[in-house]
């Protein structure tokens, strides 16, 4: 049985999820990593994506993240998410509505930096859109 750690999962609006885990899968900046118990020291940003989580009772929870930041130590891992909800939780009107924000973002954006930007994160939507809601 793999060793468990301590997770939560913080929004500003309120703690999702604290949980003994063996396992969570971060969108992170860099790309996708696995963080399980022992994990060397690590903080990573995290881009919109889909955090799975695996309990110690082999529960798995999936949450969708908009952005923020994960701290990483050796027995535990704590995401700040700039918003979150959890997959079972989430409704098509919610993410179309983020999504016509970021394209009108692309669209309001007065400098080269601040339009790419703007189109990675409505990349990052619309592949997050495609990987959790069937058409």
């Amino acid at each position: 049985m793999a060793d468990s750690f301590n997770f939560e999962l913080v929004s500003p609006e309120r703690l999702l999820l604290s949980a003994t885990v063996t396992e969570v899968v971060l969108p992170g900046t860099d790309g996708e990593m696995t963080v399980m118990a022992n994990h060397a020291p690590t903080m990573t940003t995290i881009k919109p994506g889909v955090v799975t989580v695996t309990t110690s009772e082999g529960k798995t929870d999936r949450f969708v993240v908009f952005g923020g930041f994960a701290d990483i130590l050796p027995d535990g891992c704590t995401l700040l998410a700039e918003s979150a909800v959890a997959v079972s939780d989430i409704d098509r009107d919610d993410i179309n509505r983020r999504l016509q924000d970021a394209r009108e973002d692309v669209a309001d954006a007065s400098t080269d930096a601040a339009k790419q930007k703007a189109q990675e994160y409505l990349d990052q939507l619309t592949t997050l859109n495609g990987a959790i809601l069937p058409a």
